[in-house]
């Protein structure tokens, strides 16, 4: 049975549909002798006639054993066909794709990534998963937005530098620009020290700086609620601002650190070596032009 073909299995169904090897031949595009020989070569396989040829004008008939080959056959022919469609679509760019995020990504990168792929694809299946951590794992998603270059078997692609940038309540320091070392011992609101938070607040250590941490929240929103409240000032990623609308709120304001932090750097990482589907390359081609465009508007 391993020697039974597709192509066996389509020549079958079109002789037992149209009665005759010549109209079978006609409709596949074949010689009747190609299909005699197709047919010849299913019997052997399968042990057995699947037609008696009663010869002259008279159509051909399916024997008993032809109609348990056809009916499995036809089963084979439509689950082929499925697949060809499927792989069609997954080349077209259908499909799946698992992306890694964070907070500030997520509001203001990724719903411009997902919508260019909606546009453009509108049955694709897109999986997010937000994660705020200093192991992010690559390993089980397409790609991952990440604020950092990792270590192991992932390769990067830079999207843009995000400056840092002070948010405080009006009047709590002079308009324009602050020089971080203004922010030594003042009262701050900030994340937790992972990830590229840490990076920050270790630079503005080795200028001496070292803020009163007052309250530390994963959420950015939190943070900019308890500014609002005064609790303290915070030192916040230009993307983080730009998401959160802050020029609309009269009660905040936005300096520059000047002279400037080192920026946080976002990266889109996945897993070295790996093939990427049409969807997660397209993905990539997005988040890039995407970034890019945030980059220049910021």
């Amino acid at each position: 049975m391993s020697d039974v073909e597709l192509r066996h299995l389509t020549a079958m169904a079109a002789v037992a549909d149209e009665g005759s090897f010549g109209r079978a031949a006609v409709r596949l595009g074949y010689t009747q002798s190609t299909v005699s020989q197709q047919i010849a070569a299913l019997e052997k396989a399968v042990g057995g006639a699947v037609f008696d040829r009663p010869g002259g004008p008279r159509p051909v008939r399916i024997t008993p054993l032809g109609t348990v080959v056809l009916a499995h056959g036809r089963d084979l022919l439509a689950r082929a066909q499925a697949m060809a469609a499927a792989v069609d679509r997954f080349k077209a760019g259908d499909g799946r794709v698992d992306i890694g995020t964070f907070q500030s990504v997520s509001n203001v990168i990724l719903p411009l990534v997902v919508r260019g792929l909606r546009d453009e694809h509108p049955d694709c299946d897109i999986r997010l998963f937000e994660e705020e951590t200093d192991q992010p794992q690559v390993k089980e998603l397409d790609l991952m937005f990440f604020d950092g270059r990792v270590d192991g078997d992932v390769e990067h692609r830079k999207l843009l530098d995000d400056p840092y940038l002070l948010v405080a309540r009006r009047g709590a320091f002079p308009e324009g620009p602050v020089h971080p070392a203004r922010l030594d011992g003042v009262p701050m609101v900030a994340h937790p020290p992972i990830c590229d938070q840490a990076r920050m607040e270790q630079a503005l250590a080795r200028h001496g700086v070292r803020p009163h941490i007052v309250c530390r929240t994963a959420g950015n929103e939190t943070v900019l609620s308890m500014v609002r409240a005064g609790m303290g000032s915070a030192v916040l990623p230009q993307l983080t601002v730009h998401g959160a609308d802050i020029g609309a709120d009269a009660s905040l304001r936005v300096h520059e650190l000047e002279p400037a932090l080192p920026p946080r750097e976002i990266f889109l990482l996945w897993q070295a070596h790996r093939t990427h589907s049409p969807l997660a390359a397209r993905a990539i081609e997005i988040a890039v032009e995407v970034a890019g465009g945030i980059a220049e508007r910021l």
